[in-house]
């Protein structure tokens, strides 16, 4: 399964976002990450529908949407209108799951889970056919910067090891707290998009984004 790198414009500079999105792409980043905050799922607030619309229009990176927000279902057909190719919602926030991950597939668009680091994989029992990714937070969502929640790497595993069983290709994201010296855990784990915000767009961006492709180069000759 191919590993890919998500930057999360969340770190970004938003004065310079353009340009350190361009320096992100050019150096082989092919997911942006976006954090879709309303502060009331979340503490935070952070950018939405406008923002997402003006990024689509200056760059072929596929958008990974991730809606830390109440009652999803609200604004599905939206986002996926402004140029998401993936969307993510949280078990949490939805009062129909199953409902979102039909909305979202209806729209054209990747449907993503996310659980929260105390949410049991349970929660997946009756939809883990249907959607294409599950993202497993490393973190309590809200906040970047925060550091890894060590319990996380046991979840990730059991997941993998779950759809492996079942015979489903999915992909498994992990958010928060990753960097290039503990990413080995969670690509050990099973995880295979690996979303990075402060591991990408401080000091180097560049730099950043060929020492996580170089990680993951070593990681997949060796595994071969």
């Amino acid at each position: 399964m191919k590993i890919h790198l998500a930057p999360s414009i969340l770190a970004a500079d938003f004065w310079q976002l353009g340009k350190q999105i361009t320096l992100a792409e050019e150096a082989g980043a092919r997911y942006l990450h976006i954090d879709v905050m309303d502060g009331d799922f979340v503490p935070s607030i952070s950018f939405g529908m406008p923002v997402i619309a003006s990024l689509r229009k200056r760059t072929n990176m596929l958008f990974d949407v991730h809606l830390m927000v109440s009652d999803p279902e609200r604004y599905i057909e939206r986002f996926a209108a402004c140029g998401a190719d993936i969307i993510t919602v949280h078990v949490e926030a939805c009062r129909h799951v199953d409902r979102v991950i039909q909305q979202i597939k209806a729209c054209g668009c990747k449907a993503g889970v996310a659980l929260n680091p105390v949410t049991s994989l349970h929660t997946l029992d009756y939809i883990i056919g249907m959607v294409d990714m599950v993202l497993v937070m490393t973190v309590n969502p809200g906040f970047g910067g925060q550091e890894y929640i060590k319990t996380s790497t046991e979840k990730i595993r059991r997941l993998r090891a779950w759809t492996d069983e079942l015979g489903i290709k999915m992909d498994i994201q992990v958010d928060g707290g990753i960097r290039k010296d503990n990413v080995h855990v969670v690509l050990e784990a099973g995880a295979n998009v690996i979303v990075s915000g402060t591991g990408i767009f401080t000091g180097n961006i560049t730099r950043n984004v060929y020492d996580y492709l170089e990680i993951f180069a070593k990681y997949r000759n060796r595994k071969a």
